[in-house]
């Protein structure tokens, strides 16, 4: 981290929390949690309830829409949480594969970024 200047870093992280909030509210929208962790799965509106006949289909049609947002949503909220833990153990900004610094650039376009743009997956 010691390419990055100490106040652009105070707004990553700030960038990423917020990201994260509003990324947990999202998924609780489409989703919820399995088992109180930090696992998601899709859920309809009236999940857990007696569907009426009419209803089955729209629930049914629910579910497949929010079960791949969920996934995407969850993985983004990964790679947040994982940027979060590498400024904490003082690793932000270096790529995962190579071990080099990311370039600031990629960082302010994408806190989360866990890797260069040589190694981007």
């Amino acid at each position: 981290m010691q390419h990055i200047p100490e106040e652009t870093l105070v707004d990553l992280e700030t960038a990423l929390q917020a990201e994260r909030a509003a990324l947990e509210e999202e998924l609780a929208t489409f989703g919820k949690r399995i088992d109180s962790g930090d696992d998601w799965e899709g859920s309809s509106q009236s999940e857990g309830e007696e569907a009426a006949p009419e209803d089955v289909a729209d629930n049914i049609e629910e579910l497949v829409t929010n079960v791949p947002l969920i996934h995407d949503l969850e993985k983004r909220h990964n790679d947040i949480k994982a940027a979060m833990l590498k400024f904490r153990e003082g690793t932000y900004g270096l790529c995962e594969t190579c071990k080099e610094e990311i370039p600031l650039e990629r960082l302010e376009a994408n806190p989360a970024a866990r890797t260069c743009i040589a190694h981007t997956l």
